[in-house]
């Protein structure tokens, strides 16, 4: 996606878009402008049901991975805290409101899973929903097996695939961190609707769990 063309996807605040993505610069694939968009996608479809800023979630979305850490790093639970100082740094010169910068930077603190921050504004909320949402369902699964390949992580164990003698590890196999991560946030949602599009992400990503671990002989870690 180019970046006319994510500018206008944050429509109606295509100004604001094109200013801060200035700032965004990334070589991750799984944290680039497409993603910022599809999570944007995500807010505003929740945000239509259950209410909110949406010129705050805009800012925030543009901003939430301004601090690019990556998975396998010993900062990356501070990424979001990062994330959120550096985001109300570039938005100061916009005269923005102090409160309003706050739940901004709220919000981008509390979106991150490694964080374990609460969101206590509807913002913060959404926006956390919104992310998560693109971490299962199809695009999540594409996601996981492309950050395991920038962590030069193998596809799954070939000796024991749905870990049933072992611990799940998914820095070294990709597949296990479906049951160890991915599977497990449809239950952490924090909005209604946030929870009803989880809910068909969560069972795309079962699927294809299933169907991995038949493909590989094995049986799905997830079953009872």
């Amino acid at each position: 996606m180019t970046m006319t063309g994510i500018t206008v996807a944050f429509a109606p605040f295509e100004t604001l878009a094109s200013a801060l993505l200035q700032h965004i610069k990334t070589d991750d694939g799984s944290h680039d402008v497409a993603h910022l968009a599809r999570v944007w996608s995500n807010a505003r479809s929740i945000q239509a049901v259950e209410g909110g800023d949406l010129e705050i979630l805009a800012a925030a979305t543009l901003l939430h991975d301004c601090v690019a850490v990556e998975k396998n790093s010993p900062l990356r639970a501070q990424a979001s805290r990062l994330a959120a100082e550096h985001a109300v740094t570039l938005l100061a010169p916009f005269g923005w409101a102090n409160d309003r910068l706050e739940r901004i930077g709220h919000a981008i603190t509390a979106h991150s899973f490694s964080a374990k921050i609460t969101p206590e504004t509807i913002e913060a909320k959404i926006l956390q929903d919104a992310d998560r949402l693109d971490a299962i369902g199809a695009i999540g699964i594409a996601r996981c097996f492309y950050t395991a390949g920038r962590m030069q992580s193998f596809l799954y164990d070939a000796e024991d695939p749905a870990a049933r003698h072992r611990a799940l590890d998914d820095r070294a196999f990709a597949i296990d961190h479906l049951p160890a991560k991915l599977l497990t946030l449809a239950d952490g949602f924090n909005t209604a609707e946030g929870k009803r599009m989880a809910q068909q992400r969560h069972a795309r990503t079962d699927a294809f769990l299933a169907a991995f671990m038949s493909e590989v002989g094995a049986v799905d870690p997830t079953a009872g």
